[in-house]
């Protein structure tokens, strides 16, 4: 790959980034089309220095992750109106005006890779959800189902938090109590609990997950989480976090290039990744 003055720049805005697949695969669409840019990992505590250190150097798009995805609201230009009411942004389109500012745009598709990466195997107009988790990817995979219409209920370790969840997404709110014997048709670990390097860990006790038709876990890192293995040996149909992470980088592409992404050629970049990290 060459870099010249020409080239565009996307990137990915967390902290940490290193263990990003998102690189692997956006710079593998741009390869396969023969685009002349490139995407690069961004780490940063400092998020306003960094946003405008982003914004100087004339970057075309971003993706934002953790710990960023609501604390990165004050600083844009627009925020998407489905962005806006999700409380959380995980994409920036950058665009340049006719008198040379840069005008930011905030939007957020995670809730469209969740959604496309559940109906692979079921539909969820209808469905009852389970979702784990309160925080900024909770809030979004739970909007998309709500959307789809699905019937939610939401549980968190902290039920103000989880209570506080629910009365946005105008859903039940279980406590860990009231777990026990609720049966859905599907659960969604919207958490990072299992994730590398503490893979040990699991969101829910093994013993509930039988009562799921459907299990997926957001996270990637590992591939094959303990949740999925145990849900799995039940016999619940399991989901990665993969699907859900390939699913809301080609809606990035989308709205950064205007153009159908490469699906394939992300999707191999993705695989390939994560078996570099032991997945």
């Amino acid at each position: 790959m060459t870099i010249s003055g020409t080239t565009r720049l996307f990137g990915v805005l967390g902290s940490p980034v290193g263990h990003s697949l998102s690189p692997a695969m956006h710079n593998a669409a741009f390869q396969s089309r023969n685009i002349d840019a490139v995407y690069i990992p961004l780490a940063a505590t400092e998020l306003a220095a960094a946003f405008a250190g982003i914004k100087a150097l004339s970057f075309s798009g971003v993706s934002v992750t953790v710990p960023h995805k609501v604390a990165i609201l004050p600083l844009l230009d627009s925020i998407d109106p489905v962005a806006q009411k999700i409380g959380a942004v995980n994409t920036l389109v950058f665009r340049q005006r006719a008198d040379g500012r840069v005008h930011c745009t905030g939007v957020n598709t995670d809730w469209l890779g969740a959604n496309q990466a559940l109906e692979q195997v079921i539909p969820l107009k209808g469905a009852s959800v389970l979702l784990l988790g309160a925080g900024g990817a909770a809030r979004a995979v739970g909007f998309g189902l709500k959307e789809a219409g699905a019937q939610l209920l939401v549980h968190n370790r902290g039920e103000e938090r989880g209570r506080a969840l629910a009365a946005q997404l105008e859903c039940g709110c279980l406590t860990a109590g009231e777990l026990r014997g609720r049966r859905a048709d599907i659960l969604v670990n919207a958490t990072s609990v299992g994730m590398t390097p503490h893979a040990d860990g699991i969101p829910i006790e093994p013993d509930l997950l039988s009562n799921f038709q459907v299990v997926m876990d957001i996270v990637y890192a590992p591939l094959r989480t303990r949740l999925l293995r145990e849900a799995a040996s039940r016999g619940c149909t399991v989901v990665s976090g993969s699907s859900m992470l390939l699913y809301q980088a080609m809606a990035q592409w989308r709205l950064w290039m205007d153009a159908e992404p490469p699906l394939e050629a992300m999707r191999a970049a993705l695989m390939a990744g994560l078996e570099q990290q032991g997945g």
